[in-house]
């Protein structure tokens, strides 16, 4: 169970982090002065931290600086007031991982704390490189794989983690790049300095830039106080880019003078800052490609792959299939409360005459599905969801079904068990469909309205089997 330390003085905000986010897998502690907090952090070890700028018996800052001297990767957002503006900003340079304003808003508060607990576990949870026997223990992340393709993976992990080189990792979607950009990170010689993680595919064009690099106060409609981007908050560390290949041709530029030059300027700032940041990138695209088609600056790619690691897919991992197979079925027996000592010989069979598009992530979200079902002591056919084409499938409207309460109800009655990705993906369908039609095909406006790169908007299509050519001809 994740912990979230609230360390505030008015009783009001802590109860509202308590009834807002307590639930079974998060404990929301609570302290009203510094001391009390310390008592507190010493015993229970939370992953996330929120402090009040100003409380009774000590600074916010102050504390901060004394909780960074113990742990210095613990996630620590501060609230603040109007009065204490520069002071929150002051604790982002020092590492602080963001801060928000009162009066607090729900939704930013979760969101916030959403990427405050992922990057905990980051840090926290080094993986284990699993290619022998040994069995890791339940909850630790593993690097799972014998195969002759993984194990020069392992190598190369080794080889990069001791120099201080930035890194390409390639691979298909759901192949383990965020597993082996933490691998790298833990092994090498920055493991006590701070780590970073954008996902360049998941905040739109717009906003990247300055969450790469921060902006000034007034830098555009919304900048209404001075923001440190993750650029400047990974100095003396490593910044993690995942789904790089979805970057602006604006944001690449800026950031291949960072890369060469070790200086950049947050939006809407003159003074330069220099930076000492390893960059780890990962993208599922065809790098080489985009750079041939425009799509992304040569000079950039080869900035960012002073060594580069492909992961292979699942189909390429031979008897690696099994092996993962049976090390998800262990780790999440326990967790469901099952008794499963192994997978029959006829269900493994249905497994590896599946292709797998989605890779490790979807055997392992295959094998949560089974254990849900599950009876007795072995992992039999019957308790498999329908494989067949999960993924091909998705978005397209089942017997003309568009997303709707009648959808919804009827795969409610006919068990389904996939319905968040059935539900999402005919969502996507019907949106990208109505903003095709509105754009009569042209991608790239289309792409300016959804606030995402042609390059998403490319795969998205290409997964959810729509064609843009279909719409050029429609009013």
């Amino acid at each position: 169970m994740q912990r979230l330390l609230v360390i505030d003085d008015e009783p009001s905000i802590c109860k509202a982090f308590v009834r807002a986010f307590s639930d079974d897998s998060t404990e929301v502690l609570i302290a009203s002065s510094a001391a009390e907090a310390m008592a507190i952090y010493e015993t229970s070890l939370p992953d996330v931290i929120v402090i009040d700028l100003s409380l009774p018996d000590m600074d916010g800052l102050e504390l901060f600086r004394r909780i960074r001297t113990i742990d210095p990767c613990v996630p620590c957002i501060f609230i603040t007031g109007h009065g204490t503006v520069q002071s929150a900003i002051e604790a982002t340079k020092l590492g602080a991982y963001d801060y928000l304003f009162k009066p607090l808003e729900l939704d930013e508060i979760r969101r916030l704390l959403d990427k405050a607990f992922n990057l905990s576990r980051m840090l926290r949870i080094q993986p284990i490189l699993a290619d022998s026997d040994t069995e890791p223990a339940l909850g630790q992340d593993a690097i799972v794989g014998r195969c002759h393709a993984m194990k020069e993976v392992y190598k190369a992990i080794g080889l990069a983690s001791s120099q201080n080189l930035n890194v390409m990792i390639l691979g298909e979607s759901g192949t383990g790049k965020e597993l082996v950009a933490r691998a790298i990170y833990h092994h090498s010689d920055r493991h006590l300095g701070p780590f970073q993680a954008i996902n360049c595919a998941a905040i739109p064009d717009a906003l990247l830039e300055s969450e790469i690099f921060g902006h000034e106060q007034g830098a555009f409609t919304d900048a209404h106080r001075q923001r440190i981007g993750k650029l400047e908050q990974a100095h003396g560390g490593t910044l993690f880019l995942d789904e790089v290949g979805d970057m602006s041709p604006l944001t690449q530029a800026k950031l291949l003078r960072a890369v060469q030059e070790k200086v950049f300027e947050r939006v809407g700032g003159n003074q330069p800052i220099k930076v000492d940041v390893r960059i780890i990138a990962a993208t599922n695209h065809d790098l080489k490609k985009l750079v041939s088609e425009g799509m992304f600056r040569s000079d950039l790619y080869f900035r960012l792959s002073d060594m580069i690691i492909q992961l292979p897919p699942l189909w390429e991992r031979g008897e690696d299939l099994q092996v993962l197979a049976e090390y998800f079925l262990r780790k999440y027996s326990k967790e469901f409360k099952k008794d499963l000592r192994g997978i029959a010989p006829e269900t493994l069979a249905q497994l590896q005459n599946y292709h797998w598009p989605g890779n490790v992530r979807e055997l392992e979200s295959v094998i949560k599905q089974s254990l849900l079902t599950a009876r007795g002591n072995w992992l039999l056919p019957d308790f498999l969801p329908p494989l067949g084409d999960r993924l091909t499938n998705l978005g397209k409207p089942l017997n003309g079904d568009y997303l709707s309460k009648e959808f919804i109800a009827r795969r409610l009655s006919e068990g389904s068990t996939n319905l968040y990705l059935e539900a999402m993906a005919l969502a996507e369908a019907q949106l990208f469909k109505q903003v095709l039609t509105f754009t009569a095909g042209n991608q790239l406006k289309a792409a300016t309205i959804l606030g995402i790169s042609r390059v998403t908007l490319r795969s998205k299509l290409k997964q959810l089997g729509i064609d843009a050519a279909d719409f050029s001809s429609r009013d």
